[in-house]
């Protein structure tokens, strides 16, 4: 007797079939590069991500860590053979013992090197006092950010109609690399709460706004932290294309933003 594929995945199989053939055909009618995938309701405020999605982060974190590493081996001699994957080791060691801490990625980062020059051999104060400076080393340079002359141009536009905040799960500080101006507040994981895809930052930007949640469009370049996490809260979702990526391979396409785009200047057209 054949067997039948179950119901459910019938459906879910039509479902994408139908969608990958809607996207494509909203694609092309705008130019191949963007997709109205959902009915836009008002929009109130809008809130952007920071890392690859307002600029490339890539190349500022390999130099970043690398800067980091080349403090860590000449700040002490019993440092001198230190490497990146005992950062990780201990990194995954702190938050074993403490679970919550990855919402703060500068705390974690903190407590691991701390972590790492107590185990060289340093004391307690002399292990926080170094701590202190690899973190201080570490800003630095995770601020040397180039912005791309689009992404001010972009902001700038939209700025003058919509209230913008950034939401990052990141350390970036918008205000050291010339994009802290276009932003009527930043809120990080951590210090306003739990990291993104939890609610906590979005109901906050909400509420410091004194905008209705569903008013609000998140701009995101990831489809969980970014996406998935604005819609489930209510809001409104934008997603910017990273190169390569493709919507029909997500997990759950359940959680489709409202808009596609590839290029950050395409909101513009929402003005």
């Amino acid at each position: 007797m054949p067997t039948f594929p179950p119901p459910k995945f019938i459906l879910i199989l039509i479902f994408n079939t139908l969608l990958r053939c809607t996207t494509r055909r909203i694609r092309a009618l705008n130019g191949g590069n963007n997709a109205f995938l959902s009915p836009l309701g008002r929009i109130a405020a809008l809130t952007f991500d920071l890392d690859d999605t307002l600029y490339d982060n890539r190349p500022v974190i390999l130099r970043t860590e690398q800067e980091a590493l080349a403090f860590m081996q000449n700040y002490h001699p019993s440092l001198r053979s230190f490497q990146n994957v005992d950062l990780q080791r201990i990194r995954q060691a702190v938050r074993e013992a403490e679970p919550e801490i990855y919402h703060d990625v500068t705390r974690w980062r903190h407590r691991a090197i701390e972590q790492a020059m107590r185990d060289a051999g340093l004391s307690a104060q002399e292990a926080i006092a170094g701590a202190n400076a690899a973190m201080m080393h570490f800003a630095k340079w995770r601020s040397q950010i180039e912005v791309p002359q689009a992404t001010h141009e972009t902001l700038q536009q939209l700025a003058k109609k919509w209230p913008l905040v950034a939401i990052t799960n990141g350390n970036a500080q918008p205000e050291l690399f010339g994009l802290g101006d276009y932003f009527k507040f930043v809120l990080r994981a951590g210090p306003d709460g739990r990291s993104k895809p939890f609610s906590d930052m979005y109901f906050l930007a909400a509420e410091k706004l004194h905008v209705p949640i569903g008013e609000i469009l998140h701009v995101g370049d990831d489809l969980t932290t970014d996406v998935a996490g604005a819609i489930r809260c209510g809001m409104q979702a934008c997603w910017i294309k990273p190169e390569d990526a493709d919507l029909m391979r997500t997990q759950d396409s359940r959680l489709l933003p409202h808009i596609e785009i590839s290029r950050l200047a395409s909101l513009t057209s929402l003005i």
